[in-house]
């Protein structure tokens, strides 16, 4: 018969060979080890707070309160405190803790922006001609077209989660055993693929919330709570909103949002930002499609989703509205996403068939600022083939090197900072490429690629032979280092980041 130990948060059980297994942990309830548990002990050690053997053989873990082997005396080793990191979410229009270098106000939320501070960490290596190589490296997820969030979600350490929202998979890595463990869904019912539209997810509020709390995730049948048991390998999902989803939802104020398809036609979701109050709203302005969305970006008190036919803006208080592109007028979504003029107004590239141009957002009576070529990137940080633009997205490209003219620049992730007047981020810079910008984004295999960080001095990172598609590239931080994933590549390349420190 085991003997039953309560520690502050958990409830152990010592088995008569002298063996601890986790039976309860706050906020996760009962916890079923699975059979391959006994290799993660230091894992869930570190998770809990458990304590380690040292130096006898007795037990293999304790209860987090232990001091010493109840068998010999020898003591116990506790992990050392994990230092607090900030959280990463990708593109969320979810506003993020005063931890994690939210993004200030004027910031467009939804768009690859952080303010995280990169910059001087990664441009204190050799500056351009040099090329570098990546520092560190891990394993790419086995399914690799996933979305990562590294966070606490409520245990003592941060962990990674590379959610395959086209397969249903669900991805948690484990530090100390350097490998990928697929999570196992509790309910068989639990479905978390979603492909209707562009995936985007919005972070639940772990200090506020409960140990697992992961996020309000978009899939086929609705908008769900997702929560994660890491230490027995599972995750469950709380439905929030049942319903044929069109789009991602978006956050903006005090509000979420969602686009939804029943027969009659396409609706908008709201409610408040705990799932109170919801509401379901008629579209105006005409029919909108049931799918194909682009990430919702918040700004300026609305929310904006973005479609090749149009855009659906939405402001609390008020109804939504379609807005259809105007013929021949068609976006090339491929090339970026809005980006902001010095006025504060969002743009999109498009184009009418004699040429590019930028057109506003979110008036049907729209402005339009004539291009003489293809302009690659988001908020602030745009190109014009080889050079960077730094005042309107309309104005003429900033030739600093000749050089580049014959390149051609991807923008993967900006940069803010309150202490640079220049964008800053980081980007794919394409040698000798002199095609049309959508003949890159859509090519098969580009001769040589720069992995390059842009600042007050450019670093380039590492160099790739043969890349394809070089939008399916995605960067994010954790565990002080920057990473760059691409679905095809068998590992993920990581730079360090002293700063974060």
């Amino acid at each position: 018969m085991a003997y039953r130990w309560e520690s502050e948060d958990s409830v152990w059980l010592e088995q008569e060979n002298g063996q601890f297994q986790l039976a309860e942990s706050n906020g996760l309830g009962h916890t079923e080890w699975p059979a391959q548990a006994r290799s993660r002990l230091p894992d869930v050690a570190s998770l809990l707070g458990a304590a380690l053997p040292q130096t006898c053989e007795h037990g293999s873990i304790y209860p987090e309160d232990f001091q010493f082997c109840p068998e010999c005396g020898a003591a116990l080793r506790h992990p050392a405190a994990a230092a607090d990191a900030p959280e990463w979410w990708g593109a969320t229009s979810a506003p993020l803790p005063d931890s994690s270098c939210p993004l200030p106000k004027h910031a467009p939320h939804g768009l690859p922006l952080t303010a995280l501070p990169l910059a001087v960490a990664l441009e204190s290596r050799p500056p351009e001609p040099h090329v570098g190589q990546a520092e560190r490296r891990l394993p790419a997820p086995p399914n690799a077209v996933c979305v990562f969030a590294a966070a606490s979600f409520g245990f003592r350490g941060q962990r990674l989660l590379a959610l395959a929202y086209t397969r249903n998979v669900l991805q948690y890595w484990d530090p100390l055993a350097r490998h990928w463990q697929v999570m196992a869904a509790e309910d068989y019912e639990s479905d978390l693929r979603f492909t209707a539209s562009d995936y985007a997810w919005l972070p639940l509020d772990a200090a506020a919330g409960r140990r697992g709390d992961v996020a309000l995730v978009p899939a086929a049948q609705g908008l769900f709570r997702l929560r994660i048991n890491p230490v027995g390998e599972s995750y469950r999902t709380e439905a929030l909103f049942l319903a044929r989803l069109a789009s991602a939802p978006g956050a903006v104020g005090k509000h979420i949002a969602c686009l939804f398809a029943d027969d009659d036609g396409v609706h908008l979701w709201a409610a408040d930002a705990d799932g109170a109050n919801p509401e379901a709203l008629s579209v105006a302005g005409g029919a909108a499609p049931s799918g194909g969305w682009s990430r919702p970006v918040s700004y300026d008190g609305s929310l904006i989703w973005l479609h090749e036919q149009g855009h659906l803006v939405w402001r609390p208080g008020a109804e939504p509205q379609w807005l259809a592109w105007p013929f021949p007028w068609t976006p090339r979504l491929i090339l970026g996403g809005p980006v902001r003029s010095r006025d504060g107004r969002l743009w999109l590239i498009g184009h009418d068939g004699q040429g590019y141009s930028f057109r506003e957002l979110g008036l049907a009576q729209a402005q339009v600022e004539v291009i003489d070529g293809a302009r690659l990137g988001f908020g602030t940080l745009l190109f014009r083939r080889g050079h960077q633009v730094k005042d309107e997205p309309w104005a003429i490209e900033d030739v600093e090197d000749q050089r580049h003219s014959d390149a051609l620049v991807l923008p993967l992730l900006e940069n803010l900072s309150s202490t640079r007047s220049q964008p800053t981020g980081l980007v794919l810079r394409f040698e000798k490429f002199t095609g049309k910008a959508e003949a890159a984004l859509e090519s098969a295999a580009l001769p040589r690629t720069l992995i390059e960080w842009i600042g007050q001095r450019n670093v380039i990172l590492d160099e790739v032979v043969r890349l394809s598609r070089p939008g399916d590239c995605l960067p994010f931080v954790y565990d002080d280092c920057l990473w760059l994933h691409h679905p095809t590549w068998n590992e993920i390349r990581g730079w360090q980041l002293k700063a974060l420190a």
